[in-house]
């Protein structure tokens, strides 16, 4: 997980949702009713009836999680991780994470695989990212399945297979992942797994750069240049190696100097 940039992350079940007030859920939640917790920590994250206030979120949250409340647990981790509401701890994180993640929640299954793989707030262990990003993978979550499909790639853990990771990056990449998609782009341009197929290639690789994700326009701006999959185009590669350094990506820059793009904007 990087730094938080959007509510999204945390997960918003709270049962506020079903018409009850603010001072309602509150009342519920002082007398120790643990989804009233949870809601009025989502209330307090969100602004929802009452101003915004992480410190708040979080006290109700711990409240929650500390009754065993799966999805609260989720979100005080998340809160540790990301020091919002609280002072950044990753051991605090990757405990509650744990123990969401032993409650079946997929998105905290996915973020304690990454702290297994990354060594936060634990050992690295690819024995355990593995097996959880597989629990994770097989509820759905795209980003874990775009991480199985990683392993396989690579190898990492278990034995390198081609085929393993087309099957994965393809699961993820149909759900909108553009990491994954990115990835499938790859294989499918690469003949790794599957059988080359040069517009299948760029037809993924165009989902991800359409995302933003900057690796995959400098590999759409090259495949207009070069003509793969698509017709040379030097005014396509131009436009799409520019938002590629745009947003980062050094090599795109080399390349628009490369092939003088600036002539083609």
């Amino acid at each position: 997980m990087k730094k938080l940039q959007t509510l999204s992350l945390f997960l918003m079940l709270g049962f506020f949702v079903f018409g009850q007030s603010f001072e309602q859920t509150l009342e519920k939640a002082k007398q120790g009713d643990a989804d009233a917790q949870f809601s009025i920590g989502c209330m307090y994250l969100e602004g929802r009836g009452v101003a915004k206030d992480y410190s708040k979120a979080f006290y109700w949250y711990s409240k929650s999680a500390e009754q065993g409340v799966a999805t609260a647990q989720y979100n005080l981790a998340l809160m540790y991780e990301l020091g919002e509401g609280v002072e950044k701890d990753l051991e605090k994180a990757f405990y509650w994470y744990k123990k969401s993640a032993e409650q079946g929640v997929a998105k905290a299954q996915t973020n304690l695989a990454s702290m297994y793989y990354n060594g936060k707030g634990v050992g690295i262990s690819y024995k355990d990212a593995f097996y959880w990003f597989w629990k994770s993978a097989e509820q759905g979550e795209a980003n874990a399945q775009n991480m199985i499909g990683n392993m396989y790639y690579n190898g990492i853990y278990v034995s390198k297979d081609d085929k393993k990771a087309f099957y994965w990056y393809e699961k993820s990449a149909e759900q909108g992942y553009a990491p994954a998609q990115f990835n499938l782009g790859g294989m499918y341009l690469k003949g790794y797994g599957v059988v080359r197929d040069d517009k299948k290639a760029v037809y993924w690789t165009e989902k991800s750069a359409e995302q933003g994700n900057a690796d995959a326009q400098n590999n759409l701006g090259m495949m207009y240049i070069k003509g793969i999959g698509v017709p040379q185009s030097y005014k396509q590669a131009a436009y799409w190696l520019k938002r590629a350094y745009n947003n980062g990506n050094k090599l795109a820059k080399t390349n628009w100097e490369i092939f003088e793009l600036w002539k083609y904007e």
